[in-house]
């Protein structure tokens, strides 16, 4: 008989996973659930590196959760519902998962595969989820929500400066969150480097929601032409997985 994908916790996660969140608040509240039954997986449990993953974006979403109860942002309509899009494109790949099925996209695929080992360290882990969550899922994200609120992708609209303010969300938070998934060795180099690796991370993030964005600007322009649409969607899955196998690959551990 064949092992249930999330092993004890299989059928918790399913119920989780049948539930489709519809607002910001629901979202933070489904990454909270999985995320506690995340670390009771084996074999590695606490270390799982989904887990990893999973945990960076809970904190970014409660920020950006944050944000919107302090009117943070110009058009907070638009940014809770790309929120939600965004997720819920997390939320299918871990249903395709738990699912065995062949329609998992190649992005996550390499993180997934990682759950029963070999170990993969936390930081690469967290990184892997990021780049298939950005390089992959983010510029489709972006044109559900803009179709759904009838506008478009333009350069310098309140949306877009809404989508760069998420920077800042993110250069706020990544020092506590990369410090938290380093060894006592490399905390020791990272004190000795200063604030070179926390401005490094800040401009790679940065870079890679920009490019993002431009993938979202090609997409739709495509939208209505299902072939260019489906070899968009190709490409991006590819570059994202081949990047999170190297993140995930010795060289990538060693290099971050």
């Amino acid at each position: 008989m064949t092992e249930p994908v999330w092993g004890p916790v299989h059928q918790d996660i399913v119920g989780l996973l049948a539930d489709h969140p519809a607002d910001v608040p629901a979202v933070v509240d489904h990454l909270t659930k999985l995320q506690d039954l995340l670390v009771r997986l084996p074999p590695l449990e606490a270390s799982c590196p989904l887990a990893d993953f999973n945990k960076l974006y809970l904190v970014i979403t409660s920020t950006v959760l944050d944000g919107l109860y302090e009117d943070r942002f110009v058009d907070p309509a638009f940014l809770a519902r790309l929120d939600v899009d965004f997720a819920a494109r997390y939320f299918e790949a871990l249903r395709y998962w738990t699912d065995s099925s062949p329609s998992t996209p190649r992005a996550w695929s390499c993180l997934f595969k990682r759950m029963r080992g070999p170990d993969a360290r936390p930081l690469p882990s967290a990184a892997a989820g990021v780049n298939a969550h950005i390089n992959y899922d983010l510029p489709f994200a972006l044109v559900t929500t803009l179709e759904s609120l009838e506008s478009e992708p333009v350069d310098g609209s309140d949306q877009h400066r809404d989508y760069l303010e998420i920077n800042k969300i993110f250069a706020e938070r990544i020092p506590e969150l990369r410090r938290g998934y380093l060894d006592h060795w490399q905390l020791m180099i990272d004190m000795v480097n200063g604030d070179i690796d926390d401005w490094y991370q800040g401009e790679l993030v940065e870079y890679t929601r920009n490019v993002a964005w431009r993938n979202a600007q090609k997409i739709w322009r495509c939208r209505h032409d299902p072939h260019a649409r489906e070899c968009e969607r190709t490409r991006l899955d590819d570059n994202a997985a081949l990047l999170g196998r190297l993140l995930l690959s010795p060289l990538g551990a060693f290099l971050q």
